[in-house]
């Protein structure tokens, strides 16, 4: 399996960084001077290493700060040099990220209620045929596999699956505000399914479901709070990017991802959910990749 270059090591075997650390923050912003961080966090602020993946480097003695081995659970300053084993680079220059579209019916995770989890789709017969990147499948690639995000099992679409601590991190972690864009078909609800939803703002559509030309009956103000207004459990939801598609089709594009957010936010606001697919997540598009097939995130490739 080929694999990108890395940068060259010196001959100590150790990788030190390419600008003083002092330098840069989680944001790019200079650290407060005299504030000490737990090292597997300073590591993964500056996009060394997942933190979990740092511990492990850690432990096999593959980190180096100052000069001086790593013991786990250390604080360093802002001013600390960090260096990084030649074995540890070539272990994260072998991690994969692979990308799949995932179809209904398969859960994101662990397998749910007897549903088939989408890691088992990562097989050579579902590769696809146009994927360009120039890597060759190995069954270790599935170990650690996990997925970076959740795609519900009635929607389809982009599933992002890596062994990459990092691309977890920028996907989903605490500070994550990755843009995910998904089309959205939908029709309204009828006055009874409105009212058992406790949404009374939404009976003042038809009494039957519209199913086409929903733009057309939708109304704006209801349109202007899908996009900033509404709370799940208890919480305001951050404003989000919505526009038609079509008359029957929303854009929508979120930075946050509380379970079956799109489908609850339509519902608050009169509308059914009957089809979400999502085709972007940052800057990576779902594209031609057909539905129950995957791809590897290229080498060149960033959210």
């Amino acid at each position: 399996m080929s694999k990108p270059a890395s940068p060259a090591i010196p001959a100590s075997g150790f990788h030190r960084a390419p600008k003083p650390l002092s330098a840069v923050g989680s944001t790019g912003a200079p650290t407060a001077t005299g504030a000490t961080t737990r090292l597997n966090t300073r590591m993964a602020e500056l996009g060394r290493a997942a933190r979990r993946e740092a511990d492990d480097w850690i432990a096999r003695g593959w980190v180096k700060v100052d000069g001086e081995p790593a013991s786990m659970g250390m604080q360093v300053g802002p001013q600390a040099r960090i260096e990084v084993a030649k074995q540890a680079q070539g272990r994260q220059a072998n991690q994969v990220t692979i990308l799949l579209n995932k179809p209904m019916g398969i859960v994101s995770g662990q397998a749910e209620d007897g549903h088939q989890p989408a890691i088992t789709l990562i097989q050579p017969p579902n590769r696809w045929a146009d994927d360009n990147a120039r890597y060759f499948f190995h069954p270790r690639q599935l170990q650690s596999l996990v997925p970076a995000g959740r795609l519900d099992i009635d929607s389809i679409g982009l599933l992002v699956l890596t062994q990459d601590g990092r691309v977890a991190r920028q996907l989903i972690g605490e500070d994550a505000q990755m843009e995910k864009e998904y089309l959205v078909r939908v029709r309204t609800l009828g006055s009874a399914e409105a009212a058992a939803a406790g949404d009374k703002l939404a009976t003042i559509l038809d009494t039957d479901p519209v199913t086409t030309n929903v733009q057309a009956v939708f109304p704006n103000a209801q349109l202007e709070r899908l996009r900033h207004g509404l709370a799940l459990d208890g919480q305001a939801l951050k404003p989000a990017q919505i526009s038609w598609q079509n008359p029957e089709q929303l854009r929508v594009v979120l930075t946050e991802g509380k379970k079956r957010q799109i489908r609850r936010m339509c519902e608050l606001v009169g509308l059914k959910v009957v089809g979400l697919k999502r085709v972007r997540i940052g800057k990576v598009m779902l594209g031609h990749l057909p539905l129950g097939q995957w791809r590897y995130l290229a080498p060149h490739e960033k959210f």
